[in-house]
């Protein structure tokens, strides 16, 4: 079996070069990994959330979500709390720059999305969507 024509590689390669197009966006506007683009976006569309759910729903591990939330922080994008109920967990949220820079960045970064997207044709694009779901539904029950 050839590498090129194993899907999860295939699957890993398009989701990789996807992200990286997209990473010219708020890489170039404002500095931001990929990672710290992801902790952004959730945090912008919750009230707060912990490490935990973060690592959950990112697909990043703690110390990675610990490295981009520390780096978001000094930019003055989010802030970090510590419950006193239980000290061992983080409960970050979003400032107001934070806030800012996102409603920035979101419309160019969905547009970025869209031009690729556009791209292809509409069976294409409905096929991929359809794909997607059907493997995380398939995923998910494994």
């Amino acid at each position: 079996m050839q590498l090129d024509s194993f899907f999860p590689y295939r699957l890993a390669v398009a989701s990789e070069a996807f992200s990286r197009n997209l990473t010219d966006v708020y890489e170039r506007e404002l500095g931001l990994s990929r990672e710290e683009w992801r902790l952004l976006f959730l945090l912008a569309n919750a009230e707060s959330m912990t490490s935990l759910d973060l690592a959950r729903r990112t697909t990043l591990d703690k110390v990675q979500v610990s490295r981009a939330a520390k780096r978001l922080g000094e930019k003055g994008l989010i802030v970090r709390e510590i419950p006193d109920e239980d000290r061992r967990i983080r409960v970050y949220r979003c400032t107001t720059e934070g806030f800012r820079q996102f409603r920035h960045l979101q419309p160019k970064v969905q547009e970025r999305a869209n031009r690729m997207l556009n791209a292809m044709s509409p069976e294409d694009r409905e096929a991929l969507e359809q794909g997607i779901s059907a493997l995380l539904k398939v995923a998910k029950s494994d």
